[in-house]
């Protein structure tokens, strides 16, 4: 499934990131992230943050042979990303299109009861490469 399609729902990449099928980074604000906590497993690296480019390859790096799926609040700015990175040649990225709050193509992470961690758990989780 990874391989072949680069758009899931929240509730796919939800089962693969508990599997550990699947890297799941949350693209968003710190402010977003505040106010809505992160999904549970994944990795806050803000793509409005400066060091936004080493963070998102070192986490791809890390994830292996796994894809790195790319979250943000409706998947305006995760979409982007990914038709960006797919341009530049880069392959394994995967956009969770519905976002954590949802959009027309579902009702998103948060409104469909998936597991959400608050911030601070979440940055303290992160691997020292992606700080």
């Amino acid at each position: 499934m990874a391989a072949t399609r680069e758009i899931w729902s929240a509730a796919e990449a939800a089962d693969a990131l508990a599997q550990d099928r699947i890297s799941l980074i949350d693209v968003r604000s710190r402010p977003e992230w505040v106010e809505t906590g992160v999904a549970t497993g994944s990795w806050p690296i803000s793509m409005h943050e400066s060091g936004f480019e080493q963070r998102l390859f070192a986490a791809r790096d890390l994830s292996g042979d796994k894809p790195t799926a790319l979250i943000c609040a409706t998947g305006g700015r995760s979409g982007r990303l990914l038709r960006a990175l797919k341009r530049a040649g880069y392959a394994g990225f995967i956009d969770v299109s519905e976002g954590m709050l949802g959009s027309t193509v579902g009702p998103g992470w948060i409104a469909r009861g998936l597991p959400v961690t608050d911030l601070e758990t979440s940055l303290t989780s992160l691997p020292d490469a992606l700080r």
